[in-house]
């Protein structure tokens, strides 16, 4: 059986070191919501992705991101895949340990309603 972990909205993912990488139509969706010209939001909340080959949003300089504001997302309604997809749809060893997440034994047919729910795509093939 599957294990769908069940997002308790503790921010953790939102303060550890790594990069959020933005689409095109994300910066586009983002500027809208902050009710900004695009332009001017790349250059308030985004940086240089460590590759050279896009753009990542900003950090604050303890870390966390930019849009954290206190225990909250400020962009929660339209936030980026990688931060929809996160913790059923990329994970890392130990995840465990930060995460507060609450991990569900469910049926496939489970997981695979929930991560489409949360997510709003469809899961990967399992390889």
């Amino acid at each position: 059986m599957p294990i769908f972990y069940e997002c308790q909205r503790c921010t953790a993912c939102c303060r550890w070191p790594g990069q959020v990488r933005l689409s095109e139509a994300e910066i586009t969706r983002l500027a809208a919501f902050r009710g900004v010209a695009e332009f001017d939001f790349i250059q308030q909340f985004t940086r240089l992705a460590a590759d050279r080959r896009g753009l990542a949003l900003m950090e604050k300089s303890n870390g966390e991101c930019v849009f954290l504001e206190g225990g909250d997302c400020a962009v929660q309604n339209v936030k980026p895949q990688q931060c929809r997809d996160f913790p059923n749809g990329w994970r890392f060893p130990g995840f465990e340990q930060f995460c507060q997440a609450r991990p569900l034994t469910v049926s496939e047919e489970e997981f695979q309603r929930r991560f489409a729910a949360a997510t709003g795509r469809e899961p990967e093939p399992v390889r």
